[in-house]
């Protein structure tokens, strides 16, 4: 469910950005720019607003909610509103016949004692290998989506000569719904086939593979930057090749250009200039344009936009058909990685693994993987505009460059976590019980509850009264389980 809300955030996306971002205080229709137009700027302040009115209205039914939640009244129910395990990791010991839920912390234990338990408890959780790998590897492959689609709506722009709307739009529609039904088949697979935890690992590694090779595919699927009149070629009727680049020439050294927005042209030489003025054009009709060699000067004309190129069309379709294909499969990991992490802890660490798990989602997969994906993409800039002589946003990339940097970096981190899946494999391998709480075959918590009931109540003979023992369960950090453990009374 938590998927469709980006799904539905770049539809509103899409609106949003054909809307002037000051349509509330100028009168658009006296605009001369449309959404088609480099200059344009959407509203892009309209989405903020009303997700923050829908946010703070949701967050009033939480006041809905009573004070504390009550506990299940079954003792023999596994409880997972229990984060930390008992104080100093101590089951209690049976009491006249009856088993004290295992879950259930000592009221007596204030708050600062029990946050001292959360160092000891996040170590004994790293310590485990598997624990760590699944959640590394679940970093990389957020990581992934959020340094890879954080940028895809510009990189569809730049690579097909798409609008900002339009980016946004095909993004909501078709990826998006596409990783939601690849979570959704993930959680099945595992259902019905009934995977063990080695299942689960295998599955996520083969759809790792597959994703991987569909990002391998984007590196030969886009278009080229074309040629661009000073930036990758000279210009023609004035330069000699091999002569220095620059978007200044004798044609349009009367025009007084400015380079603090780019609003290209495509001429009739299929030459895309920066801006008609750049092209030399006289006229406010995009005409008798000075810099283009077309031969008579009526035809020295050109039009907004940058000029086509060949093929790219048929790129972007296809483009578009194995990036669902990509986010399907690429999804279909999340249940599995889940599952496995699930059943590496105890019961009573289920909480609050999944605390760490979202916690380093945030530090490892969220944060630094959007400014290494946006200080690449800055490196491939062929050309800067500049304001008061500043430099400002990049309005050109060298589009080869662009993708295979783009698309390299994705594809070294799903890379490396195969590399952790692959760890996490040979470690259930070769010791599946040490790591594996609650693996096929072995009872589950709740009946692991009962059947210790059944044998202090009807298995094991009457205590005598001059029993000089007591039995006391302790909980083994090194082997991941209660101890039965003999204590003197005396």
């Amino acid at each position: 469910m938590l998927v469709f809300g980006p799904a539905c955030g770049f539809i509103l996306g899409s609106f949003c950005t054909k809307i002037y971002v000051d349509a509330v205080f100028i009168d658009t229709s006296n605009l001369d720019i449309t959404p088609d137009d480099p200059r344009w700027i959407g509203a892009w302040w309209a989405g903020f607003l009303l997700c923050g009115a829908l946010l703070f209205f949701s967050s009033l039914l939480m006041f809905g909610f009573p004070q504390s939640l009550p506990l299940h009244p079954d003792p023999a129910v596994e409880s997972e509103q229990a984060m930390l395990p008992e104080r100093e990791y101590e089951r209690p010991p049976p009491s006249n016949g009856v088993l004290r839920h295992p879950l259930e912390l000592d009221s007596g234990a204030s708050c600062f004692q029990q946050l001292k338990v959360i160092p000891k408890v996040t170590k004994h959780l790293l310590s485990n290998p598997v624990f760590t790998c699944i959640v590394l590897a679940a970093c990389m492959e957020i990581a992934v989506v959020a340094g890879f689609a954080a940028f895809l709506g510009k990189y569809l722009e730049q690579q097909f000569n798409l609008t900002t709307s339009s980016a946004n739009q095909l993004l909501g529609m078709t990826a998006i719904p596409c990783a939601c039904l690849g979570i959704f088949l993930g959680g099945l697979l595992v259902k019905k086939l009934s995977l063990s935890a080695l299942g689960a690992i295998r599955m996520a590694m083969l759809v790792n593979l597959v994703s991987t090779a569909c990002y391998v595919s984007f590196l030969f699927l886009g278009c080229d930057t074309g040629p661009v009149a000073g930036v990758t070629v000279p210009y023609g009727n004035t330069s000699a090749p091999g002569a220095a680049l620059d978007p200044y020439s004798p044609c349009n050294k009367n025009c007084e250009c400015q380079t603090d927005s780019f609003t290209p042209v495509c001429g009739a030489d299929g030459v895309t200039y920066l801006s008609a003025c750049f092209a030399g054009c006289n006229s406010t009709n995009l005409t008798g344009c000075a810099c283009l060699t077309t031969g008579p000067p009526e035809n020295a004309t050109v039009v907004p936009g940058k000029c086509p190129s060949p093929g790219c069309q048929e790129a972007f379709l296809t483009f578009l058909c194995v990036m669902c294909v990509c986010s399907m499969i690429g999804a279909m990991a999340q249940t599995p990685s889940v599952i496995i992490l699930i059943r590496t802890v105890s019961p009573e660490l289920k909480s609050y693994a999944l605390g760490v798990l979202f916690l380093l989602l945030r530090l490892l997969g969220f944060i630094p993987p959007p400014l290494i994906f946006g200080a690449g993409i800055d490196s491939t800039c062929l050309f800067w505009s500049t304001f008061c002589g500043e430099q400002g946003a990049c309005v050109l990339y060298d589009n080869v460059v662009y993708r295979h940097l783009y698309v390299s970096i994705a594809i070294a981190l799903k890379s490396f976590a195969f590399l952790l899946y692959t760890t996490t494999w040979q470690c259930l391998r070769k010791n599946y019980k040490r790591y594996i709480k609650t693996h096929e075959g072995g009872l589950s918590t709740s009946e692991f509850f009962a059947s210790t009931l059944t044998l202090d109540n009807l298995g094991r003979d009457p205590v005598p009264a001059s029993q000089t023992h007591r039995t006391k369960f302790i909980y083994n950090l090194e082997d991941h389980e209660w101890c039965e453990n003999m204590e003197s009374v005396l």
